[in-house]
């Protein structure tokens, strides 16, 4: 398996980071999840300095692929502007946050996922059988020909569960990007978004701090 940590302790994440280790933030959610369900973690985020907005989209919804071409030029234009933009992925908001990055990756300083698949598009998770066996197999071919020939390159987090239910955690990890780590919780899918370690994880990343997140 690739470089993977155990959440732990957070200890080091007790001050808030400096400025220059402060980032422009938008939250992605899961499949058919609204923008509230990413409001815990944003107002953590924003305790701790980092402008943490929502992802402007409304619930997650209709074709993944129109919410990848309509991110990517808000991404580029943040950057732009000077800011340093991360990515925040729950579930399939988290393979939107990986095509965004591949689409712009000079635009984006980092993106986190958690209970995202990797590997075989919607196939590995509860919701196959509604997306469909054609689907599932177009998405896969696709992902896995994009990950051959344009592999993401910039600094990956990937948080994953073995208790996932709903997204298998084998499909969870990363094998092609340049710069990933994983990193291991113990909750539920659902319950990742209220999990401290999936927060603390998702901030020490975009502080460059995982080196804290470590167990020992």
């Amino acid at each position: 398996m690739p470089r993977t940590l155990v959440a732990g302790p957070a200890r080091a994440l007790v001050r808030r980071p400096d400025a220059a280790a402060r980032a422009t933030v938008l939250l992605l959610p899961g499949w058919r999840s609204g923008e509230a369900t990413m409001a815990p973690l944003r107002a953590f985020l924003r305790a701790r300095g980092h402008d943490a907005r929502p992802w402007g989209r409304g619930a997650n919804v209709g074709d993944p692929a129109d919410h990848v071409h309509a991110l990517a030029p808000r991404v580029a234009e943040l950057a732009d502007a000077g800011s340093r933009v991360a990515l925040i992925g729950w579930s399939l908001g988290g393979v939107i946050a990986r095509e965004v990055a591949r689409m712009v990756p000079d635009a984006v300083a980092h993106v986190v996922t958690y209970g995202t698949p990797a590997v075989g598009g919607p196939t590995y998770t509860l919701g196959a059988a509604e997306w469909g066996a054609d689907v599932c197999a177009r998405d896969a071919a696709s992902a896995a020909h994009r990950d051959a020939t344009d592999p993401i390159r910039v600094p990956v987090t990937a948080v994953f569960s073995r208790r996932d239910r709903v997204v298998a955690w084998p499909a969870c990890i990363d094998r092609t990007s340049h710069r990933v780590l994983h990193v291991e919780v113990r909750s539920s899918h659902a319950g990742m978004g209220i999990d401290p370690h999936v927060w603390a994880t998702a901030a020490a990343a975009i502080e460059g701090r995982l080196g804290a997140m470590e167990r020992p």
